[in-house]
């Protein structure tokens, strides 16, 4: 891998840290595979998936922030392990980056799709900036822009916000 490769690669890895700030120390059970049921639900419920609204939602079929943060940080850790792995192999290509910048912004996409609010439009915002890198011939040097940078560290603070403490 050239030593611009790896610089790259390592900036794409810092700008998407600012996804860890959307992790909570308390690590909320709804990180699990399944949805605990209400007291007064049918059986039926507890087989529906993780992103069932609690009633505490701010709207009705709208994932909480703190689930919106928490699917984020799914998808900032599944990133970050694929980084890792194609870095590491010494054999890394545009199209490496561009697949997992692109697999960013579908699934930060999909996670603000089911919630509103703050957090959701600063996860829209992250997953444009990571389709704009992907579109560029060399994905990992375009993901190393201050746009990027901004869209993580204003989702780090939507998080934040919504009561998450981030590592940045």
């Amino acid at each position: 891998m050239k030593p611009s490769r790896l610089a790259s690669a390592m900036l794409i890895l810092a700008a998407s840290t600012a996804l860890a700030a959307c992790g909570d120390t308390d690590k909320a059970t709804t990180a699990g595979s399944t949805t605990p049921a209400p007291t007064s639900a049918a059986p039926s419920a507890v087989a529906t998936s993780a992103a069932a609204t609690p009633a505490s939602s701010p709207a009705a079929g709208a994932a909480s922030d703190k689930e919106l943060c928490e699917s984020a940080k799914k998808v900032s850790d599944e990133m970050k392990a694929e980084l890792v792995k194609v870095a590491t192999t010494g054999q890394d290509s545009p199209a490496d980056y561009q697949k997992i910048l692109s697999d960013l912004d579908k699934k930060m996409v999909a996670v603000a799709s089911t919630g509103d609010g703050k957090v959701a439009t600063a996860l829209r915002a992250f997953g444009a900036e990571a389709a704009k890198a992907a579109a560029a011939a060399d994905p990992a040097t375009a993901a190393d822009n201050p746009a990027f940078e901004k869209a993580g560290n204003d989702m780090s603070a939507a998080c934040k916000a919504a009561g998450f403490k981030g590592i940045i």
